[in-house]
């Protein structure tokens, strides 16, 4: 028996080749099994423990390709997955409709008024709501109507004045110069220089005092004979004005304020002790 010709080999070769590039058929045990991983696979879907990261997981291992198609008029989507393995799946989906940006002031500014509501009318608010540069959520400037509006949506309440001020209550400047007898200017100084303590709810906003007793026996008709002006303790302790003051704030010396006569303003008590420190008389 002659040799098997070249050709014939290369030809068993390339059919050998191509049928185990063919698709295998399926037993009836393999398709039984097969449909049992299908289900396996719908439970696994709903399973409570599976994470919408699994899901996508899932689906990156099913589908081969997904093409959709943008129907502008309709607003509707259509949508073609192929599944590997070469089926398709065809489905059409309604876009969602665009809502328009909701226009709405800062959330720090809503704060901001809420805070400022306990202590101003909407018209101090205003002003100082513009000074800080802030605008309402169209961009203009801030005035009363805008701020009882602001309250209004977010059920903001206003402010009401008690009819009487409480033992240590806080108020303004102008107020608490009226009762202690003083210009509004000589309190300014005094908050200024740290002789009295003030409270300011934000950058802009009006300054405040709490008015107690301590603070009105600071202001007094006359001095008595141990307080001296800023100049004379100054000289008696050899010390710079900044140098007084600070012992003024931690409360190392006392300070008067005079409301009336020639001898009014600022006052300063020495006691022996001080004097004699830095070698001057009493």
């Amino acid at each position: 028996m002659g040799e098997i010709p070249e050709d014939l080999e290369t030809a068993k070769a390339e059919l050998t080749r191509r049928e185990q590039q063919q698709p295998r058929m399926l037993g009836p045990d393999e398709r039984v099994r097969l449909l049992a991983l299908g289900a396996d696979l719908h439970a696994a879907w709903e399973a409570p423990t599976t994470s919408p990261r699994d899901k996508k997981e899932l689906l990156r291992t099913a589908l081969e390709e997904v093409i959709v198609s943008i129907q502008s008029q309709e607003r509707r989507a259509h949508l073609t997955l192929r599944w590997r393995g070469g089926a398709l799946t065809e489905t059409t989906l309604d876009l969602p409709r665009l809502r328009p940006a909701i226009v709405r002031t800062n959330e720090d500014t809503i704060a901001l008024v809420r805070r400022l509501s306990t202590y101003y009318p909407d018209t101090v608010i205003a002003g100082i709501l513009n000074r800080q540069g802030r605008t309402s959520a169209y961009g203009h400037r801030f005035d009363a109507n805008t701020v009882g509006n602001l309250r209004r949506h977010w059920k903001i309440p206003r402010f009401r004045p008690s009819p009487e001020p409480a033992k240590g209550e806080l108020m303004t400047i102008r107020k608490a110069a009226a009762i202690l007898g003083v210009a509004p200017s000589t309190i300014h100084r005094a908050l200024n220089d740290g002789a009295i303590a003030g409270e300011q709810l934000t950058v802009g906003a009006p300054w405040r005092i709490r008015l107690t007793n301590e603070l009105r026996a600071r202001f007094s008709d006359e001095a008595p004979p141990d307080y001296f002006t800023m100049y004379q303790t100054m000289r008696r302790l050899g010390v710079s004005r900044q140098t007084v003051w600070q012992r003024v704030k931690r409360g190392e010396l006392e300070a008067l304020y005079v409301t009336r006569g020639r001898q009014k303003g600022l006052r300063i008590k020495l006691i022996q002790t001080q004097s004699e420190l830095f070698g001057y008389p009493s």
